[in-house]
C-alpha cells in the first residue's frame, strides 16, 4: 500500500504537515527524530489520519492536490478535525 498521511505537532497544534509513505511507523519516527528537514522544529508529531492507495501514482497524485489551493481548502474543511477540548 502507498500512504498519504497527515500529522499534527503535539506542541505547536497549528503546525500541520501532509506527506507520503509506504511505511507509516518508518515515516513517523523519522518526523520524530528529527529526521525531516521539513518538521524537525516543530516535533513531536501525532498521526491525525491517512489513506491507503493500491497504486503510487495515485496516492503521490491527492498528496499533491492535498498540497495546492483546493486540496488545502478541503483538507482544513474535511480532514483536520478540531481538538474536542474546545
Amino acid at each position: 500500500m502507498f500512504y498519504v498521511y497527515l500529522i499534527q505537532s503535539i506542541e505547536n497544534p497549528d503546525k500541520k504537515y501532509i506527506g507520503y509513505t509506504i511505511s507509516l511507523k518508518d515515516r513517523l519516527e523519522k518526523h520524530n527524530s528529527g529526521g525531516s528537514l521539513h518538521t524537525a522544529k516543530y516535533k513531536p508529531w501525532e498521526l491525525v489520519m491517512f489513506l491507503g492507495f493500491k497504486q503510487e501514482s495515485a496516492a503521490i497524485a491527492f498528496e499533491k492536490y492535498l498540497k495546492s489551493g483546493s486540496g488545502n481548502a478541503f483538507a482544513k474543511k474535511r480532514l483536520w478535525f478540531k481538538s474536542s477540548s474546545r
